[in-house]
């Protein structure tokens, strides 16, 4: 009866047909219908392949193959005409197949991990509704949302005013601070260019994100103009190296002095804040002139949710990135024009991040945001007491925060003498174990060199659906996997 009507109502258009260029214009062209079963169809896989299965600790968390395995896999091919609907939705449990499940429990490797199901119900909101943050007149109440959330986040951070914008990530979050800074510094840069500026240099931690340096190379700052500060053995900067840098910079940089900017990258660290017994671990971060803090880590608010926020409550942020585009930013609307915050971004086109963070944290509270961070630094805590007990583990550093760094010593190095080929050796091991339990599927976990250390692990713990049988299995699965090197 249906597959008759629909004959019917396409025969009606053809004789109604209105014509430009051969297309024919009446009504839709695409089939809403099929397009909602498909939908619903695939919201069925995802919800029983990736949400239900999400903490069950007998799955993968990667089924491992090889690049070129993979694409036959995949059918990665694009056509002239379109794949049926089962076709599709098979292509869709492949996908999810073969992808790495980040929120299985046992996925350690990053500085992301676990699902939150609130975050991820304001995902599906906002790719539905497929708004752009930058009017009020299109994206109102993710305006709002955003304002809410980032004044929030302030009073963490123990200003008494300020601003802020979400962005794509940490490294965008150092690279808007940076160029704000040069701004300040130098305002006529926006319309003169690098031309008229004096050398310009970037202090910052030896222990600093990469990022540090791409920004410097993207503004036009140049990476031999980063002096990068000695730091201690926990890889915190010496002040002492710091004024050394600085006397040196004055005199192999010409031109008037200026006291410098103060920007921190918490990106990780940040979360700390939600929490009153760890907070101390950012003890001045009030002193900062800007601030990057990445909810989508620690809080789980779901990749990607970043902000830059900075003290500044002049409109710096505006001031700096501003084009007045007269088409999205006319100043004659018939609303106050100041909720059209899009012109201090450098994005047009902008994802409503927030509100992911937002979602979750009303449904949490700050109390359930700050019980995650605990409960992670106290899992750590528990797996570094475990790591001191079993032979053939060795911590690089006590840690303070929630990522464990460590070497796992195989039973045929244990007597061997430290030296250059003890050395050697070892740094072959994380990189096996790692193979192994990739292709095993049975946890994910990063290791990496770092300042003349060999290959250690490098262990961090977010996820809220992550306990201590899972600490004990890390450490248990290591020695399986090792037991023959």
């Amino acid at each position: 009866m249906e597959v008759d009507i629909c004959k019917q109502e396409m025969l009606q258009k053809k004789k109604n047909a209105v014509l430009v260029d051969g297309v024919i214009l009446n009504g839709p062209i695409m089939d809403s219908k099929a397009g909602e079963k498909f939908v619903e169809e695939a919201c069925k896989i995802i919800m029983e392949e990736v949400i239900q299965k999400a903490d069950d600790v007998t799955e993968k968390v990667c089924e491992w193959q090889a690049p070129e395995t993979l694409k036959q896999i995949l059918d990665l091919e694009m056509r002239d005409t379109g794949e049926s609907h089962q076709k599709l939705l098979q292509l869709c449990r492949d996908v999810i197949q073969y992808s790495v499940k980040t929120s299985h429990p046992r996925f350690f490797n990053q500085l992301y991990a676990g699902i939150d199901y609130y975050s991820l119900v304001a995902r599906f909101i906002t790719e539905a509704l497929n708004p752009s943050v930058y009017t009020y007149e299109v994206s109102p109440v993710f305006l709002l949302v955003e304002e809410a959330v980032i004044k929030k986040m302030i009073e963490f951070i123990g200003w008494e005013e300020g601003d802020g914008i979400f962005n794509p990530g940490g490294s965008v979050s150092n690279m808007y601070a940076m160029n704000l800074a040069r701004y300040k510094f130098c305002p006529e840069i926006k319309e003169k260019g690098l031309s008229g500026l004096p050398r310009l240099v970037l202090f910052t931690s030896e222990e600093c994100h990469y990022s540090m340096k791409k920004a410097a190379s993207f503004l036009g700052i140049g990476t031999e103009n980063v002096y990068f500060i000695k730091t201690d053995e926990r890889g915190k900067m010496i002040p002492e190296e710091l004024e050394k840098q600085v006397q040196r910079a004055r005199k192999e940089v010409r031109g008037g002095e200026h006291e410098g900017e103060r920007r921190r990258s918490a990106s990780w660290g940040g979360s700390a804040l939600i929490s009153r017994k760890h907070c101390r671990l950012l003890h001045g971060i009030h002193r900062a002139d800007s601030v990057a803090w990445n909810p989508h880590k620690m809080l789980l608010a779901g990749i990607q949710c970043c902000a830059l926020l900075v003290k500044d409550n002049s409109g710096l942020l505006k001031k700096c990135y501003s084009a007045k585009a007269a088409y999205l930013f006319q100043q004659d609307k018939f609303y106050d024009v100041s909720y059209d915050t899009g012109d201090k971004s450098i994005q047009c086109s902008r994802r409503p991040d927030a509100f992911k963070f937002w979602l979750m944290w009303k449904a949490l509270g700050t109390t359930g945001l700050e019980e995650r961070v605990n409960r992670a630094l106290a899992l750590a805590r528990y797996l570094v007491e475990e790591i001191k007990k079993r032979e053939g583990f060795q911590l690089l550093l006590e840690p303070e925060y929630a990522n464990v760094c460590f070497w796992y010593i195989p039973p045929s190095l244990r007597r061997m003498e430290d030296g250059p080929e003890f050395w050697q050796k070892l740094h072959q091991v994380a990189p096996i174990i790692k193979e192994r339990m990739m292709k095993k599927g049975s946890m994910m976990l990063g290791y990496q060199p770092h300042q003349g250390k060999v290959n250690f692990f490098r262990q961090v713990v977010i996820s809220p659906h992550v306990s201590r049988e899972d600490m004990d299995f890390l450490l248990d699965e290591i020695e399986l996997l090792a037991k023959d090197l």
